[in-house]
């Protein structure tokens, strides 16, 4: 599985690509936003680990202009910014992940399994429909009537959790253990950003919203 890790610190780049080289992974690393950028549209990465800070082309920046170029590679965030708004911010750019350093590397290749992970054969439905709002998981895209959305991984599990009980309110546990399973980090506020994230694409006016927001309880989706 070829990775592009995107780091400007040399003492970090070089033992990160070697200790996931020795995971089994090809990795393929630049240390400026703007090269990453190129490589990442010409090339099929499996995942992109993006600092934050980098010349040029910082990362949030990075990570925006890619999704908005429709590129739906997972994105995992590795950088010294540690707060709730940060992370929040960094969810909101489209990133599918965010780790803050220092870290254990242990901690780094599980966050990459889980974002490369692919569901079991027959476990996750090739196409949901509710309504007129289609899902593809697999390829990470959704209809609403004529018009595609492009998704990330994380846009992708949430409409799925949501499709998969339409007119039901899933609680915030049961999104967050679906999302984010056994990571203590996540919280109420990351999830609150990725809802936002996934209506931004969902919801565009005149169209009727979709996603119900039932406060202190949890989310669902509308049948349409």
């Amino acid at each position: 599985m070829s990775l592009l890790l995107v780091e400007d610190d040399r003492e970090l780049s070089e033992p990160l690509t070697a200790l996931l080289a020795q995971q089994g992974y090809q990795v393929e690393w630049v240390n400026d936003g703007q090269t990453a950028y190129t490589l990442a549209m010409q090339n099929n990465y499996e995942l992109l680990i993006l600092d934050w800070m980098l010349p040029g082309l910082d990362g949030l920046t990075l990570c925006q202009r890619l999704r908005q170029q429709g590129l739906a590679t997972p994105v995992l965030f590795l950088t010294a910014r540690d707060s709730l708004t940060d992370r929040v911010q960094g969810l909101d750019a489209g990133a599918d992940d965010y780790l803050v350093k220092p870290f254990a590397f242990a901690e780094l290749a599980a966050r990459v399994r889980a974002l490369l992970r692919r569901p079991l054969a027959g476990t996750t439905p090739t196409r949901l429909q509710v309504g007129t709002l289609v899902l593809e998981p697999e390829q990470r895209l959704a209809y609403r009537g004529a018009r595609q959305i492009v998704l990330s991984e994380k846009e992708t599990q949430l409409l799925m959790l949501l499709m998969q009980h339409p007119g039901q309110i899933l609680s915030h546990a049961q999104l967050l253990a679906g999302l984010w399973p056994g990571e203590s980090q996540a919280d109420r506020n990351l999830l609150a950003a990725q809802v936002r994230l996934l209506r931004r694409k969902l919801e565009c006016p005149p169209e009727p919203p979709l996603i119900q927001t039932l406060y202190g309880r949890g989310y669902g989706l509308i049948p349409s």
